[in-house]
């Protein structure tokens, strides 16, 4: 197979051509040319206005409904939804009807994911069926393929098992994943507490909650040494626990959600479950604070943690919806219509795959081609003609955005958004 990606601005901070518009060959998966103009008659052609070329972008929180909630979404179009968002690679949540927690079901999901484009990576859970009482087998489902390990969404309460998870995990070099939520401060919460919870008669979830978990797992990890990740953080205070953290040479990192830097509680007026989300919305303050660690640097990793969810459970009573929303198709439209390009691509790309070790490359001749293929250009109107997914439960509907993923060149596969 022999492909051709014509006047691409190159965008690969670890590659020679670096901000250069290059035509590109591959051939067989492999990258062989990389020239001003290069002629090859039997090549499929890419061209698109505008076209940007990154390493491929790797999202680490995704759930897809099988095995169990396939109503949701299949794990055959879930992949075929990510690489038309412009996805190489995505890590898989343990979410599952039976939960991923054991090699059998890591495999599974594993044999299911063969012959696509788009990679898939299972994050298994880290306790048995995520109940946060026993652990579950950490190092059989390593040797099968677990990226990492978390509980998705629920919190680890008992603080022992914190413990001796990050002491296991060191064995083999697992990395263990918390959420950042203290349950018994939460309480029966669904909106952020704050002005906008109190006018709108919302059980509120104080920004404690988050706090004070972040901070129990910070003093574990500097006890017991090994890696830490955060997963999606939402507020000002927890940007500065970890960035101390940091300081002090503790090895964690920490992602941030999609729906956490473009929205706030602002837009929970009219009620739509859409915007029932964990973590909650919080205030413009902490956007603007998330926004700020994304471009120093502190934030290391933006998911779109796409959680489809279907309309039986989404199309409810705000207080009665499950939480959670879609976002491969919209995450890098929201990313763009925020940052500069090069104050993001980091962060969906060469950071998470260093984090969850996994090999990075460049777009250089002689290296495997594992691509994003994407325009900066563009403003539109999200709407439902833009969702892909089974689910259509989108934080992003009506919302204006900008510039827009073509698709990836990956696993030896063009595929293509049109």
């Amino acid at each position: 197979m022999t492909t051709l990606i014509k006047s691409a601005k190159i965008v690969d901070a670890s590659s020679p051509h670096h901000l250069k518009r290059k035509d590109i060959l591959i051939v067989d998966g492999m990258i062989t040319k990389i020239e001003d103009t290069i002629i090859q008659q039997d090549a499929t052609i890419v061209t698109f206005n505008n076209l940007h070329v990154s390493l491929g972008w790797f999202d680490t929180s995704v759930s897809l409904g099988e095995p169990g909630y396939e109503e949701r979404e299949t794990i055959d179009n879930g992949l075929r939804v990510a690489a038309k968002s412009g996805f190489t690679s995505i890590a898989v949540n343990a979410n599952t009807n039976p939960i991923v927690d054991t090699k059998s079901s890591v495999e599974f999901l594993k044999n299911k994911a063969k012959g696509h484009a788009t990679n898939l990576y299972p994050i298994a859970a880290l306790t048995q069926k995520s109940e946060g009482i026993e652990m579950a087998e950490l190092y059989d489902m390593y040797q099968s393929g677990a990226l990492a390990f978390a509980d998705y969404k629920r919190p680890i309460a008992n603080d022992n098992l914190m413990k001796i998870a990050l002491l296991y995990a060191q064995n083999f070099g697992g990395l263990v994943m918390s959420f950042p939520k203290n349950k018994a401060i939460a309480g029966e919460g669904i909106a952020n507490e704050g002005i906008n919870s109190t006018k709108l008669g919302l059980k509120g979830i104080p920004d404690l909650a988050e706090h004070l978990q972040i901070a129990r797992d910070l003093f574990l990890l500097e006890y017991t040494g090994g890696k830490l990740h955060i997963p999606t953080i939402s507020t000002a205070k927890s940007v500065s626990l970890i960035k101390e953290a940091k300081k002090k040479g503790l090895q964690v990192t920490c992602s941030v959600a999609i729906n956490n830097l473009f929205l706030s509680d602002d837009n929970l007026h009219g009620f739509d479950s859409n915007f029932k989300l964990n973590p909650p919305l919080r205030t413009k303050g902490d956007v603007k604070a998330l926004q700020k660690a994304v471009k120093s640097g502190v934030i290391d990793i933006i998911t779109s943690d796409h959680n489809p969810i279907d309309i039986e459970h989404k199309k409810v009573e705000f207080s009665q919806a499950k939480d959670g929303a879609i976002g491969l198709e919209s995450s890098f439209s929201v990313l763009n219509s925020i940052f500069e390009i090069e104050e993001f691509i980091a962060q969906i790309t060469t950071n998470p795959k260093e984090i969850f070790g996994l090999e990075n490359t460049s777009i250089s001749e002689g290296n495997i081609a594992d691509v994003s293929l994407f325009t900066t250009d563009g403003e539109y109107e999200f709407t439902l003609e833009n969702i892909l997914s089974t689910s259509k439960n989108s934080a992003f509907l009506g919302k204006t955005l900008k510039g827009k993923a073509y698709g990836i060149f990956a696993n030896n596969q063009l595929v293509l958004n049109q």
